[in-house]
């Protein structure tokens, strides 16, 4: 029986590396799958899926009108059987685009494995991520690491000398330089000007614990 998982986390945890592998595992067991990756975030390219740890794949490009249903259906007329559907930046989803993913899931028994964010840097819920939390079979946390050493739940949006930005729109394109995974506690402190990030500490390792 086909699912829709959802695995979140804040950034820099290791979402699309996670995407990748399961693409991998797929194509090792001769299994095909239609890997989505959103049209504004073209930090690689357009088309192109890539982690920091150098893993990459070609995918197909959505927009916010485009029908996810209707993109999967087509690649399986032209194509063949399909077998699991990924989808990287998951949180830029429409809501009407996550109930087309549990759409490939109901009807086409597809399965569908979409990796994003929770939150944005202000800690309000994406819409994408809003409506995979209440409607994703299943919910996987991919933990990451604040520099506190604690587990890192929330995203701060930085200028370029590390302090906290917290107002301006909710989608801006950026990597290490823009966005930094802290505790919530750290989120506090930084949000409320009590807190400076230091750009350019060593980041900790990706296992947390809880």
């Amino acid at each position: 029986m086909a699912k829709l998982y959802f695995y979140y986390s804040a950034m820099n945890a290791g979402k699309t590396t996670t995407l990748l592998q399961s693409a991998h595992n797929y194509h090792e067991r001769g299994m095909r799958t239609l890997i989505l990756t959103p049209k504004l975030d073209n930090r690689f390219g357009e088309g192109l899926v890539a982690s920091r740890i150098g893993l990459k794949a070609r995918a197909t490009v959505f927009g916010a009108d485009d029908d996810l249903l209707a993109m999967a259906r087509d690649d399986i007329a032209a194509r063949g059987d399909l077998h699991c559907v990924l989808v990287d930046e998951a949180q830029f989803l429409s809501r009407r685009q996550v109930w087309q993913l549990t759409e490939i899931v109901d009807r086409l028994n597809v399965p569908a494995l979409a990796y994003g964010l929770r939150t944005d840097f202000r800690g309000e819920l994406f819409e994408g991520s809003q409506y995979l939390l209440a409607w994703a079979d299943n919910l996987v946390e991919i933990k990451t690491i604040c520099h506190t050493g604690r587990k890192a739940i929330m995203v701060v949006r930085v200028d370029e000398h590390g302090r906290a930005i917290t107002d301006g729109p909710q989608v801006e394109i950026g990597g290490n330089e823009r966005y930094v995974s802290v505790s919530r506690g750290e989120f506090k402190k930084v949000m409320a000007g009590e807190g400076h990030i230091d750009l350019q500490q060593p980041r900790l390792p990706l296992d947390t614990p809880d």
